[in-house]
């Protein structure tokens, strides 16, 4: 073999080898990504089991006469809009992130405010129904903490992946782009004034 042969053939060998380790963090970078967005998924649709349980629970408790009319109204407009944000796995990024949290929290809210609220009515308290809605939605809620906390894990892995050298050079090459985390609603860290 000639000098120049080797040389071409030593040259081609280490083109393939830099090909191939591209194609292999390139797929890694797909794997990550497609695993954020599964648990995406996961999240939407323990959001979704809660937004279900919702109209049993209004109409369960819609079924007092005496019940304040607005909270039930704040619930179902709460669910209403909590329900209307949607969010592409594609598109998972802070502003539209903390567009679904806010939404997500309102809801928490006004739920919130009808449990206050049911506590003035010991035979609502007494329904079967209703007991078996807030037990389910109580199940609900830590589900969505606990999804919550996937994704984080999920979207912290795949950030540090298209974020660490060499993988952030075919990362940027192929537009793969950060992920927004769920964060804590604002005033959280204040601690609860509680009365007796």
């Amino acid at each position: 073999m000639k000098k120049g042969q080797i040389i071409g053939l030593s040259i081609a060998i280490i083109v393939l080898i830099f090909i191939l380790i591209g194609v292999s963090m390139y797929n890694s970078l797909v794997k990550a990504e497609e695993n954020v967005n599964a648990q995406w998924a996961n999240v939407e649709n323990v959001y979704q089991r809660r937004a279900d349980l919702i109209p049993n629970l209004v109409n369960t408790v819609k079924g007092y006469a005496n019940f304040e009319q607005k909270t039930i109204t704040d619930v179902i407009e709460a669910r209403a809009k909590a329900t209307s944000v949607n969010i592409n796995p594609e598109t998972l990024n802070e502003a539209n992130l903390q567009e679904f949290q806010n939404a997500q929290e309102q809801l928490s809210s006004a739920l919130s405010r009808l449990m206050v609220v049911v506590e003035r009515y010991p035979e609502l308290k007494a329904n079967q129904n209703f007991l078996e809605l807030q037990s389910q939605l109580e199940g609900t809620e830590n589900r969505i903490t606990v999804e919550r906390r996937k994704f984080n894990e999920m979207a912290q892995s795949y950030n540090k992946r298209i974020r660490t050298f060499p993988r952030n050079v075919i990362a940027n090459m192929f537009g793969f782009e950060r992920k927004a985390y769920f964060e804590a609603a604002e005033g959280a860290e204040q601690v609860p004034k509680v009365e007796f």
